[in-house]
């Protein structure tokens, strides 16, 4: 079992607010790998926005249709192997960007059991590869490695996770993200420790664990939302798994707003934030699976049947929930569309591209919707 660790965070210091983003992005190298990916498109989309000059790594477009190529993000686009360290350390050396944003991974639970060592591989020694890159890169001054909300130690007893809790991981997937978190903490710790910040380095190091993430966008296999607009436009039943599942649905746009928060923070010479963050939805937007279909179904006039699939699965955690109240009380983020409005805004999303509009366009304006909206109490 291992332990999380927790810095103190002073509730006194300063804290940056969403509203300084721009002023502290504009100009700024930024590396984000896994940028052809679905949360690193949309980020890509946002930073440009920033005025960010964004270095995008990532080994192929990993889905067809691709986000990436519907919104082709204004980037310098590389092709490149995380787990090829010479090949990523001479990109960074090159570009000299001051933060990175590490988001390539393979992402899926089911994909893991059937690709377990590339899981491994790609996800534990790709993050141990971009922490090395810190060491004969004096450019970087902040990284944001993301991994998921299914870091920790779930015995299935309906318990919400906080930062601090035991890591653990059933399953390949689960089991690599919990790796990596603890690959960070290692390399915080013996390279980068936050008290010699300023003295023998000048880097500072986060982990950002997200819920689902669902949006517009999303092409990936074996994921609800993106199997539901298959479905649609297939114009075919849909099978769901594991019904009852409980899980942490959240829009995109929620992670992402909280990553570029931690990573200003970070900019800024914040060490009490170099550590680990749960980004999650509000209690009342944790549903099951069953709940998330038929509110889609719902927003498409109830054109689609879904079915339960009754085949045995693979083992996945039945339930899981992110304590937010760290981010809430210290970043002061907290989440800002409910999960109906996320289902909303992927539906929105949906029938623009079934109407051959400019993708590019509709990501931008829901970007600036998000930004305009309050957030909850």
């Amino acid at each position: 079992m291992i332990m999380n660790k927790n810095i103190p965070v002073s509730s006194n210091r300063p804290i940056l607010k969403s509203s300084n983003l721009l002023k502290l992005f504009s100009g700024k190298k930024v590396l984000v790998t896994g940028h052809t990916g679905f949360k690193g498109t949309w980020l890509c989309l946002w930073l440009e926005m920033l005025g960010a000059k964004v270095i995008g790594y990532s080994i192929d477009i990993p889905t067809k249709p691709s986000l990436f190529e519907l919104t082709n993000p204004k980037c310098i686009d590389i092709r490149g192997d995380i787990r090829d360290f010479k090949n990523l350390n001479s990109v960074v050396k090159k570009y000299k960007p001051e933060i990175i944003f590490h988001l390539a991974a393979q992402p899926l639970v089911r994909t893991s059991y059937k690709e377990t060592l590339d899981t491994y591989q790609s996800n534990v020694m790709g993050t141990a590869n971009i922490l090395e890159t810190l060491k004969y890169n004096k450019c970087v001054k902040a990284v944001v490695a993301i991994t998921t909300d299914k870091v920790y130690l779930n015995n299935e007893t309906g318990k919400t996770f906080k930062e601090s809790d035991p890591l653990g991981g059933y399953d390949p997937y689960s089991a690599s993200k919990a790796a990596c978190e603890i690959v960070i903490s290692s390399y915080r710790d013996s390279f980068f420790n936050v008290k010699d910040y300023g003295k023998k380095h000048n880097v500072l190091i986060a982990s950002a664990r997200a819920g689902n993430v669902i949006g517009g966008g999303d092409f990936a296999k074996d994921r609800l939302i993106p199997d539901f607009i298959r479905a649609i436009l297939s114009k075919k039943d849909l099978k769901i798994r594991n019904p009852q599942a409980i899980r942490p649905w959240q829009h995109v746009l929620e992670p992402l707003s909280g990553y570029l928060m931690l990573g200003a923070n970070l900019l800024k010479g914040k060490k009490e934030f170099a550590q680990g963050w749960n980004f999650g939805p509000e209690k009342k937007d944790t549903k099951t699976v069953e709940e998330i279909v038929k509110i889609m179904c719902q927003n498409f006039d109830n054109k689609i049947k879904y079915n339960i699939d009754k085949a045995e699965q693979p083992h996945e955690a039945h339930y899981l929930k992110l304590d937010i109240t760290k981010a809430k009380k210290y970043l002061k983020w907290k989440p800002r569309w409910t999960a109906k409005t996320a289902l909303d805004k992927i539906c929105d999303w949906t029938k623009a591209y079934q109407q051959k509009k400019d993708m590019r366009k509709v990501c931008i304006e829901q970007i600036q919707d998000f930004c305009k909206t309050k957030k909850t109490q």
